[in-house]
């Protein structure tokens, strides 16, 4: 069995129940992802950010499975799934998560997993019947036409730093992601005690993820998105700026929107309840 994710104090989602019905996907070969499958309904995929692994989905999957058929996945080199090699740029990696879950689904994309999930509705329009963006935004670095972002250098100081020491690295920006939100310290903890439970990551798949952050512009294709989206984001957050939001709905004006107050990247986490609300909410619409 897969341990359960430790709750923060703020929020007591339910248990997961025995009695539902639990699929669990581990590797068997170096081209396999670590996938697990619970509850009944609709499909709903999600995917993690960068240096995460599917354990930080847990309380929303539980929130979910007794109306949903919830799938998370680790991206490869990350928690269960890092034996599977990288080497994939933005468009393979999307595909490979693609091969790998529901056909037909709603897409949850948390920050790189927000990109990952952009990419499949681009590409593969039939496979997503709903996109849901976490903390995500079609472009991560700041360009002249594009001010709602972070700078090429604070994302590259990361990678610069991850053969140094990648642990460090990597409590370095799970810092820069709570930053600003209410309960930071509670947050930080709770992803501290997240980042390596399912395993150490990759650092290659960490180095490729950070170079996918740092050169991917999806602009023009999310402009053509043409199912149902909603973009949850964070009042505070540092590493996509709330203002991305309105930026993002003047590429795509049928996206919804929706703030979290002092919310930072992890929206999920500070401010569970309103997100479970605004996210079922979406998918039952």
């Amino acid at each position: 069995m897969i341990p359960p994710v430790r709750k923060p104090a703020k929020h007591k989602p339910r248990k997961l129940v025995a009695h539902l019905p639990v699929s669990i996907e581990a590797p068997r070969s170096a081209t396999k992802l670590f996938t697990r499958t619970a509850g009944n309904g609709h499909d709903v995929v999600f995917v993690h950010g960068w240096g995460m692994h599917s354990g930080v989905w847990e309380d929303v999957a539980e929130a979910l499975i007794d109306d949903h058929r919830v799938t998370v996945v680790d991206l490869p080199g990350h928690g269960y799934s890092r034996q599977t090699p990288g080497g994939h740029a933005l468009r393979e990696l999307s595909q490979v998560v693609a091969e790998h879950v529901p056909t037909r689904a709603t897409w949850v994309g948390w920050s790189l997993g927000g990109l990952i999930a952009q990419r499949v509705a681009i590409d593969l329009p039939e496979r997503v019947l709903k996109l849901v963006l976490v903390a995500s935004s079609p472009c991560f670095v700041r360009h002249r036409d594009w001010p709602h972002a972070v700078d090429f250098a604070t994302l590259h100081q990361f990678a610069d730093s991850l053969d140094r020491d990648y642990r460090s690295t990597l409590k370095r920006f799970l810092a820069l992601e709570v930053m600003g939100s209410d309960h930071a310290r509670e947050q930080l903890r709770l992803l501290h005690s997240l980042v390596f439970q399912h395993g150490e990551p990759d650092t290659r798949a960490l180095r490729e993820g950070l170079s996918i952050l740092e050169t991917e512009d999806l602009r023009s294709g999310f402009a053509r998105i043409g199912c149902p989206t909603l973009l949850l984001m964070g009042q505070r957050d540092n590493l996509v700026p709330s203002k991305a939001g309105g930026a993002m709905q003047d590429l795509l004006p049928t996206a919804r929107l929706h703030l979290f107050r002092h919310g930072g990247h992890a929206p999920f986490f500070s401010h569970y309840a309103e997100f479970i609300a605004r996210l079922r909410a979406f998918l039952n619409g």
